[in-house]
C-alpha cells in the first residue's frame, strides 16, 4: 500500500519537476502539485484496492 502511494508522488512529483525545469515555472509550483496529485491517486489506489475484501 505504501508503494502506490511513494510511486504516485514519485511519478507525477517528477512529472511536474520537469514541466517546471521546461516551463521555468518558479517556486517549484508544478512539483509541488504533482506530488499531491501524486499522493491524492495513490490513496484512491489504495482505497479502491482496499475497498474490494468483501
Amino acid at each position: 500500500m505504501i508503494s502506490y502511494l511513494l510511486a504516485g508522488m514519485l511519478v507525477w512529483g517528477g512529472a511536474g519537476w520537469l514541466l517546471d525545469w521546461w516551463l521555468n515555472i518558479p517556486h517549484h509550483l508544478a512539483t509541488f502539485f504533482g506530488g499531491v496529485g501524486g499522493a491524492g491517486a495513490g490513496l484512491y489506489m489504495v482505497v479502491k484496492k482496499m475497498g474490494n475484501t468483501s
